[in-house]
């Protein structure tokens, strides 16, 4: 297993990056980004962490050692276990998660599910590819993005009716040794400090679609791969006023393949249409686990701040604020408790491996994702004005002010800093860029919530429900 120190040095590889205009050359020295790579450490560092290396290291098939997140969940206990090493690592990332390993995995378990299947239906041999890649990540202990949404330009047309054509990644051709792609993907998560980049499509596709029906994983200093990365967040210094985003930063891309070679044994996917729409939704399957896992430490965060700020103001008795926090109770701990539910409703998938229940996972991103703005509002009118109007470090360091800014700002109990300091924590995590970043992940992030809602409705036992409807209103087959 790698250090975190070994994981830095692997991200100067010459890869291409532009932020803000201009090319990093070192992504581990650059002011902006090296916040996001010291941050996406965290899975490295939990691991030769002695308070959390029971958790997040387990034995290696054949000998040896491994990061959990490489381990293929069989059991529910393995699910639940996963789950713990997620809300773990959001927790040390302030809410923000490390997401190195765990959006790679999500891919690589839907990968062999889908090669299974596909090799047994069409006689191909993509799993032996697929476990030649997953065997070269785990035993090199690597860290991975995974690229799926493609720009779309027009959405209301599919990938070949474009007016552009690369709209959506494709193969624009064929060779004895792999394939040359073509296209863009957004949104892609971590992968300008990542090793390996796993491409997924995004979408169930037609016959017309074969070009776009596309799965593979290239190193991400690979030639003709270009990383734009979204300025959005910036870089801010002052851990007093941002105490979260001040040292943690997730990354998104603009992620652009210019005729880009993928070697045939990095190819998953090649032309069978009929497959992308399984693989997409297998990897969502995963993916909503964990993100629905990495949720668990910002509700608990807005609770246990809000719960402390009315303390500290002196209205935790006002029955309004009572209910206000109750609400923020009941959110928190009914998103964790259709989490562990979807882990212990798993059912056993190909090869043995165990599936997050989809109904369950859907149910519980969706209870998270339309009730995030509301728990926002709450937590907001319990603490005040004072989220944009409070003083700053410059002014709490300034001599002339900070007796005046004591005398004044105290709260119920507390003096002045310490009230300044949890307001600022949540302006951090409502106001902020940060705030703003949690606030569209709420919506958009690992789905929509009409996909959340087509995957509940597709996956509802509805005949069940209207069977019992039939029988009590005496109604015959």
């Amino acid at each position: 297993m790698r250090t975190a120190d070994e994981y830095r040095a692997s991200l100067r590889d010459g890869r291409v990056v532009y932020y803000e205009g201009q090319r990093v050359r070192d992504v581990t020295a650059h002011p902006a980004l090296r916040v996001a790579v010291d941050h996406a450490a965290l899975d490295y560092e939990m691991a030769a962490d002695p308070r959390h290396r029971a958790l997040a290291v387990v034995p290696r098939p054949g000998g040896g050692e491994m990061s959990r997140y490489f381990a293929i969940p069989r059991t529910a206990e393995d699910l639940l276990a996963r789950m713990d090493l997620i809300e773990a690592g959001t927790r040390a990332g302030g809410t923000i998660v490390p997401l190195l390993k765990e959006i790679g995995t999500d891919a690589l378990f839907a990968l062999h599910l889908i090669g299974h299947d596909l090799d047994r239906a069409r006689g191909t041999r993509y799993l032996d590819r697929i476990g030649a890649f997953y065997a070269h990540c785990r035993d090199n202990d690597l860290a991975m993005a995974v690229a799926q949404t493609d720009v779309k330009g027009d959405r209301g047309a599919g990938p070949s009716e474009q007016a552009h054509p690369d709209y959506y990644v494709r193969m624009v051709e064929e060779r004895s040794d792999g394939i040359v792609v073509r296209g863009a993907k957004v949104h892609t998560s971590v992968s300008m400090n990542a090793n390996e980049l796993i491409v997924l499509p995004t979408r169930a596709l037609g016959e017309g679609d074969r070009a776009y029906a596309v799965a593979f994983a290239v190193p991400v200093a690979t030639r003709g791969l270009t990383l734009a990365v979204s300025p959005y967040g910036g870089h801010t210094a002052s851990s007093f006023e941002h105490p979260l985003s001040a040292r943690h930063r997730m990354t998104e891309t603009l992620t652009v393949f210019d005729d880009v070679f993928v070697p045939r044994d990095r190819v998953f996917l090649q032309g069978e249409w009929d497959y992308a729409g399984p693989l997409a939704r297998t990897f969502v399957e995963f993916h909503r686990f964990t993100a629905v896992s990495y949720k668990l430490p910002l509700v608990d965060l807005l609770t246990g701040a809000a719960q402390l700020i009315a303390q500290y103001n002196g209205i935790e008795r006002a029955g309004h604020i009572r209910d206000k926090i109750t609400w923020l109770v009941a959110y928190a701990r009914t998103l964790r408790a259709l989490t562990r539910m979807a882990a212990l409703s798993c059912y056993q998938g190909a090869l043995g491996i165990a599936v997050p229940d989809p109904g369950t996972i859907n149910i519980a991103k969706l209870h998270f994702a339309t009730q995030f703005h509301d728990a926002i509002a709450r937590v907001q009118e319990i603490a005040g004005g004072l989220l944009v109007t409070a003083p700053g470090q410059a002014d709490w360091e300034q001599p002339a002010l900070r007796p005046l800014i004591e005398r004044y700002l105290g709260g119920k109990g507390v003096g002045a800093e310490a009230r300044l300091r949890l307001l600022h924590l949540i302006s951090d995590v409502t106001t902020s860029a940060l705030g703003g970043y949690h606030a569209v992940l709420a919506i958009h992030a690992e789905g929509s919530i009409e996909a959340e809602k087509l995957t509940i409705y597709r996956t509802a036992p509805l005949d069940k429900y209207v069977a019992l409807a039939k029988e009590l209103a005496g109604i015959a087959d």
